[in-house]
């Protein structure tokens, strides 16, 4: 191969691995799992025939926001991502990308996904995305290395989702869209709980002001994994009784929560990093079972 050629390569591959940067910031699997929640809060709120349009139009701009917001909150920690071994190989971090690109990129993102609910969905989806932007950005990611109640601060934006999607169906705030958060609220803190009890030094190393990081002994982390698996438990009946999901999802749900809090009181006894694991792999299967199931009984 002559050195043009591998000039012609290079030339050819740059623009690729730039690509590559971009869409590894926008952390797809992330929003992936945030359109899954948004579409079960749309479906679940739908009555009659779904409004496939209205429906893909919400996971447009719902999709473009987070994937902003997940940018612009990596542009904001570039400098602790780097710090730790979990993320130091992000775009950011390790100089694939420049900061200014990642800012501009996550700011388009973020203004065209808002824009995009609020005129073309509704206002309500708007402002439900203007919340999620806020309270990420500007609560949850400087309360990191604060305080612990960064957690639970975390858990609001990440709750918020399927009431993008309940709001942006029926145009309306209702209860049944406020028993959506409470589930993924409560969800969110011993999934976030465990992945801190996992990555704890690292987390110490960047000085995020986490539960484990400032209670070493773990009591404190394992008695809050404990409590909100036991308040989920009771929080994911609530669909079935407020009428919005069948008697199939109830005992599915009963059962689900209840396997759930077994891992929790498990990593409670056991207090290994094995058992925090398993708690981090059961959560990541407990949502999906529970929104198909709730999608699969639904009643309205």
């Amino acid at each position: 191969m002559t050195p043009t050629t591998d000039t012609l390569d290079n030339n050819i591959a740059r623009p690729n691995q730039r690509a590559q940067a971009y869409v590894e910031l926008a952390k797809l699997r992330l929003v992936a799992m945030v359109l899954i929640t948004t579409s079960v809060g749309f479906y679940v709120a739908s009555t009659g025939t779904l409004e496939w349009m209205r429906f893909i139009q919400t996971i447009v701009g719902t999709g473009l926001a987070a994937a902003g917001v997940l940018v612009l909150n990596q542009y904001i920690e570039r400098d602790l991502d780097a710090q730790m071994v979990r993320t130091c190989h992000r775009p950011l971090p390790d100089k694939r990308l420049q900061p200014m690109e990642a800012l501009v990129f996550g700011v388009l993102l973020t203004i065209g996904g808002l824009l995009y609910l609020t005129f073309v969905v509704n206002i309500l989806s708007g402002l439900a995305i203007s919340a999620i932007v806020i309270t990420y950005l500007f609560v949850y990611t400087p309360l990191k290395q604060k305080s612990s109640l960064c957690t639970v601060a975390g858990a609001i934006p990440g709750a918020l989702p399927p009431v993008v999607g309940w709001v942006a169906a029926r145009g309306t705030l209702d209860i049944e869209a406020w028993v959506l958060f409470a589930i993924l609220f409560l969800w969110q803190l011993p999934h976030s709980l465990s992945i801190a009890c996992i990555y704890r030094d690292d987390y110490a190393q960047a000085g995020f002001r986490l539960l484990p990081v400032i209670h070493p002994d773990g009591q404190s982390t394992r008695r809050q994994i404990v409590n909100n698996c036991a308040a989920l438990l009771v929080v994911g009946l609530l669909p079935t009784l407020i009428g919005l999901t069948g008697i199939i999802y109830f005992f599915a749900s009963l059962i689900l929560g209840g396997v759930f809090l077994g891992f929790g009181i498990n990593l409670a006894i056991s207090r290994s990093m094995v058992a925090a694991k398993r708690l981090l792999y059961a959560s990541l299967v407990y949502l999906p079972m529970m929104f198909l199931m709730m999608a699969l009984d639904k009643i309205t």
